[in-house]
């Protein structure tokens, strides 16, 4: 951006684009209007851009204004969030900001989020709480905890979802089982042995759309036994009890391997899942580092997410 910029252009350039009028902008930030228009159109000359066109009830953005106005918006919402949370902190009011989590999301990714979370607020703590994720959106919509960190897929229109990880979907076996002998599995292969699953209870979307995922490559799956934790998955895997499939950075037992499934590319996605309205004065800050850090866009609602390939998998974590 443009040197001419400053701080206070983008903040009036935000309001007027928020309240679409000149004098409606100018009132909220407590200035004349003709100062308010005639600062705006000195910056639009300086930058040779015209970020808007004025009409008798209004004014409409141009395109290449449309960037700027975007800008402007994000920055002074930026700003205002920052200042109000390092207010928090220096007054030593920021709460204890309480973290739910599912057993089936990987340690390192919790530890990532402990330690960026230190990172940015020094002496303020964070309180980890596990459970099932029905349980753990229970509790965000009563407010006993701030956000959680869980697998995909959420539905529902209150949260807001920031994936944080992503790792292949496996197939679990014992070290000695034939298969082991294989680079990958071919799906046939799996039909009889795919038994074991995690309990539909705890996550029944993922369930329903990992069902639907098998029976696209041919499987109909025998769901005969239900584990709540990884470690009961591979408990049953060890016993002899069948298959199962799990997020390939999940630490394995010594007398078990994995192997993928070929020509499909499955994925078990992790998520950082928090209220629509957050209230928790961290978590703006916060978010911002996990996008910052993953590469990624500002979350929509879960409901509208749209997933770039229709076989990748959202699931265990």
């Amino acid at each position: 951006m443009c040197d001419l910029v400053e701080f206070r252009h983008l903040k009036y350039i935000a309001a007027v684009a928020e309240t679409g009028n000149f004098t409606r902008a100018a009132e909220r930030l407590f200035l004349a209007q003709p100062s308010l228009s005639k600062q705006i159109k000195e910056l639009e000359d300086g930058i040779g851009i015209q970020i808007f066109v004025r009409h008798h009830d209004g004014v409409r953005i141009t395109p290449a204004g449309q960037m700027i106005v975007s800008y402007a918006i994000e920055a002074v919402k930026t700003r205002n969030e920052i200042i109000q949370a390092a207010r928090a902190v220096h007054g030593g009011t920021i709460p204890v900001l309480r973290i739910g989590f599912s057993c089936f999301v990987q340690q390192d990714v919790l530890r990532s989020l402990s330690e960026a979370y230190a990172s940015l607020f020094p002496g303020c703590s964070m309180q980890f709480s596990g459970g099932d994720p029905v349980q753990i959106l229970h509790r965000m919509e009563a407010k006993s905890l701030d956000a959680a960190v869980l697998p995909l897929p959420i539905n529902g229109e209150q949260w807001t979802v920031e994936p944080v990880a992503s790792a292949p979907l496996v197939v679990c076996m014992r070290a000695d089982d034939p298969l082991a002998q294989q680079t990958e599995i071919q799906p046939p292969e799996l039909a009889e042995r795919l038994k074991i699953f995690r309990n539909p209870e705890a996550h029944s979307e993922a369930h329903a759309r990992l069902m639907e995922m098998l029976t696209e490559i041919g499987i109909t799956p025998d769901v005969a036994c239900l584990a709540t934790t990884p470690t009961d998955i591979q408990w049953m895997v060890q016993s002899s009890s069948g298959l199962a499939l799990i997020d390939q950075k999940t630490p394995l037992d010594p007398r078990l391997t994995t192997r993928p499934i070929a020509n499909v590319n499955w994925t078990a996605d992790t998520a950082f899942v928090h209220p629509l309205s957050a209230e928790h004065p961290a978590l703006p800050v916060l978010i911002r580092h996990l996008r910052k850090v993953n590469g990624s866009k500002p979350a929509k609602h879960t409901h509208r997410r749209k997933y770039a390939n229709d076989l990748q998998m959202k699931l265990l974590a």
